[in-house]
């Protein structure tokens, strides 16, 4: 799942009290890359020694005044320890918006199933459309959880960059049953066609393309038929090439030739 698969550069945590949104960049970049590729065995002790030192600073943080939570929110948006999440809880219903779009974030890097209900309702409620944002992208780790409803409805209704981690977040939840695949990709399909974001609507294709093999052959069908109508037609150069690289990623043939006798056709460069 990512911000238009998070082409924004890493910034700094140190940033979020000033910036709101460098978290969700943040965390949406750190979703591309695989931090097992940048390991160097010799460096494990070190590094867990130094990852404990973090976790144990941030939960005296998080139990301290509104700059020491920052700190320890920081620390637990980036790293796992089960021993915060009695800690993250609270916090959902903190007065400043930073606070609680940090605790959501924590949540979400630390899946706790009792913290589902509240971040529904975060989702549903909240005045506060970062935190919203936040809650649409954690609740895609609660793909065991009866999610698929509500972040449906985000993607039909809330403002742009909420719809926007909703339509991610969809193809996580949607990949646990095929039923709920079907019904992730049945409105997924709609925004494609409906919304007016172009990165909306390039992050629907992505999800689309994660929900494929799941999909019965009738929805396969309508996916391929909406992934070669946006290519043709989409009046937004980036969503017609995310079109054409979902395409090419599908493993059917018939998707693949039709590609072929288009370019042959000069209909496609």
């Amino acid at each position: 799942m990512n911000e238009s698969k998070a082409n924004s550069p890493k910034e700094s945590l140190a940033n979020l009290a000033i910036d709101p949104d460098v978290l969700a960049r943040e965390l949406a970049a750190e979703l591309l890359e695989d931090p097992l590729d940048e390991i160097d065995l010799k460096d494990l002790d070190s590094d867990a020694l130094k990852v404990s030192r973090e976790c144990d600073a941030g939960l005296l943080w998080l139990k301290q005044g509104h700059e020491e939570r920052l700190q320890g929110l920081r620390v637990f948006c980036e790293h796992r320890d089960p021993r915060a999440l009695p800690l993250l809880l609270p916090l959902l219903h903190e007065p400043c918006p930073v606070e609680r779009m940090s605790a959501v974030y924590a949540l979400g890097r630390n899946p706790w199933p009792p913290a589902v209900d509240l971040l529904l309702n975060l989702l549903r409620t909240d005045s506060n459309a970062y935190v919203r944002k936040a809650t649409a992208w954690s609740l895609g780790n609660y793909s065991d959880a009866p999610v698929l409803d509500p972040l449906i409805h985000s993607l039909k209704n809330d403002v742009a960059a909420v719809r926007l981690w909703a339509s991610g977040s969809l193809a996580e939840a949607g990949s646990a049953s095929v039923e709920n695949a079907d019904s992730a990709a049945k409105q997924l399909l709609i925004s494609l066609q409906i919304d007016i974001e172009p990165l909306v609507r390039s992050n629907c294709i992505w999800a689309l393309g994660r929900l494929y093999g799941k999909l019965v052959e009738s929805r396969k069908q309508e996916l391929v038929t909406a992934f070669f109508q946006v290519l043709l037609q989409d009046v937004e150069a980036s969503v017609r090439d995310e079109a054409r690289t979902a395409l090419t990623q599908l493993n059917n043939s018939q998707a693949l030739e039709k590609l072929e006798n288009l370019v042959e056709d000069g209909l496609l460069a």
